[in-house]
């Protein structure tokens, strides 16, 4: 299967092109020419992407009125996947999966790197500076959003099935071995009962009986475990304190998850997610019940999918500064928001096996393969072996990381669309180094497989401006339902919040979202707020334009 390439410079092109024009058609072909002899697929354009924040203007009323500026209409363009984007190893088998379901590339992109890095976990990190120890590790987190029978399950199933497949192979392995742990622990048992019996013979005797008890315990065996599903954050403590290189945790439905650790009573199992992301620190509960239980190394990757409206709903709080702002969200930078093709065809072919074969066998040789096989390095002060950049490659990401640092220190991005991209510091060189094992890299991590991490960056950051502005559909459909019932003369002149909240009119039940559409609209010069002491709490009255009826 042939690999088309694709033109990286086309992404947001308002940055400077220093490091950008190095990621050229023939560097990014010189690093799938191991696996791939030809290339031809014309380029796409995209258009700038800007991100809009909406802040409430101040609470006067304007001597005259400006005229209002239009509402936010549907949402910002983003860029389709490239199968370049994805390690040479595994790019044709998700290209071949994606087009047999028909669905987009990133419904089976995306979870495939995620399972890449979560078994990859902290076998092998990378320090992405040349001489500190700042380390990252491969695990991530992706989002899937799509409409309701978009394949995202499916597509997300069909790339998790090499890590099932471990999953298996490691539950029947520990199956075998604790049938042979069960045998040692009765042998075991008799061997104590007669250490017993022996040592108070002994203690009669007036000898010594401590010798009596020198019995090989039999180790119980920990199960390796891959991949988990519905589990409490105990639960998964518990996983993870017998599986230091990580799991990955898969959710069908995935701001669920995120909602129910908004709650204030899981305060704990949020900051245990939160932790968790970082892939190189410990964790510990104490619980009066169960006791101390501590985990050498809390490392997750974690997956789901979701729907538009529902990842909207949740952006929008996490863009006002609401239950959703304290980092979890942004931690998902694998976050992919594709557009759904108006054309399908019927696709019924056998999958491509060689394809898969090459695939799987990725997977496979992440599993069993040491980090001395990688040509990793240890040092006396950290336990995690790694690799560095060769030299072209430091070069490269220094060049993206200035620009980077640049751009959140430049005041023009939302705080939380500054916050996502902060963490493409562990992004980025994560990416790299899963782009240069994958494709059977050793030593320091390449060039090649820098620009494809760079490449794949510029794509994802596209998706989550997309992804950060649709918080602000929320707020523009309640700005124009208000606007509607204005024009309909619903709403009188000098009304409040609660004059249009107590009506209960669709999209605007809930106060919240009230609120945020009113803020909006005051922002956009549709209305201006007066605030007024009344004796107890400040009342805010809102002014119409009369422009709203034109």
């Amino acid at each position: 299967m042939t690999l088309p390439p694709p033109d990286f410079n086309r992404l947001q092109p308002d940055l400077h092109d220093d490091w950008r024009s190095r990621i050229s058609k023939e560097s990014l072909e010189a690093a799938t020419a191991e696996y791939h002899a030809e290339a031809g697929k014309p380029s796409r354009s995209a258009p700038e992407l800007k991100a809009g924040s909406y802040r409430v203007a101040p609470l006067v009323t304007p001597p005259a009125w400006p005229s209002p500026k239009p509402l936010p209409n549907g949402l910002l363009p983003a860029p389709s996947f490239d199968a370049d984007f994805l390690p040479a190893a595994i790019a044709p088998w998700v290209s071949d999966i994606a087009e047999r379901m028909q669905c987009p590339l990133e419904f089976v992109a995306v979870p495939a790197l995620v399972a890449l890095g979560s078994v990859l976990g902290r076998k092998v990190a990378i320090r992405p500076q040349r001489r500190t120890d700042w380390l990252e590790t491969a695990n991530l987190w992706g989002c899937v959003v799509g409409r309701p029978g978009a394949m995202k399950s499916p597509a997300a199933s069909e790339a998790l099935k090499p890590l099932q497949r471990l999953e298996t192979n490691a539950r029947e392995e520990h199956e075998s071995a604790f049938k042979a742990y069960a045998q040692e622990e009765t042998l075991a048992k008799i061997k104590r009962d007669e250490a017993g019996k022996s040592a108070r013979a002994a203690i009669r005797a007036g000898n010594d009986a401590s010798s009596c008890f020198d019995i090989d315990e039999p180790q119980e065996p920990k199960a390796r475990r891959f991949i988990v599903n519905d589990t409490s954050y105990e639960a998964l403590g518990e996983i993870l304190a017998d599986n230091p290189n990580g799991v990955l945790a898969f959710r069908d439905e995935l701001v669920s998850l995120l909602k129910t650790l908004d709650r204030e009573e899981h305060a704990a199992a949020r900051g245990f997610f939160l932790q968790a992301w970082n892939g190189t620190g410990g964790y510990t509960f104490d619980r009066i019940v169960r006791g101390r239980k501590h985990i050498e190394a809390a490392c997750l990757s974690l997956l789901g999918g979701t729907q538009p409206g529902r990842i909207a709903e949740y952006m929008r709080r996490a863009v006002s500064g609401g239950a959703g702002d304290d980092g979890l969200i942004q931690r998902f930078g694998l976050l992919v928001w594709p557009d759904q093709s108006p054309e399908w065809k019927d696709v019924d072919r056998f999958p491509d096996s060689e394809a898969r074969k090459t695939a799987w066998a990725t997977f496979e040789a992440f599993e069993g393969s040491s980090p001395e096989a990688f040509s990793a390095e240890r040092d006396e002060f950290d336990a995690l072996p790694y690799l560095r950049f060769d030299a072209d490659a430091q070069g490269l990401f220094g060049e993206w990381r200035a620009d980077l640092e640049g751009r959140l220190r430049s005041g023009e991005m939302s705080p939380a669309l500054e916050s996502h991209l902060s963490k493409y510091r562990k992004l980025v060189p994560a990416l790299a180094l899963i782009n240069h094992l994958a494709d059977r890299g050793i030593g320091p991590v390449t060039e090649a497989a820098t620009l494809r991490s760079l490449a794949l960056s510029e794509y994802l950051e596209a998706h989550a401006r997309r992804a950060y502005a649709a918080g602000s559909e929320a707020e523009a459909a309640s700005a124009k339902a208000i606007l509607s019932r204005i024009r309909k003369r619903e709403i009188p002149d000098g009304f409040t919040l609660r004059d249009v909240h107590q009506k209960g009119w669709a999209n605007l039940s809930d106060r919240e979202q009230v609120k945020a559409g009113l803020d909006l609209l005051v922002d956009l010069d549709w209305l201006a707020a007066r605030t007024e002491q009344t004796g107890g709490r400040p009342r805010t009255f809102y002014s119409i334009n009369p422009g709203a009826f034109l």
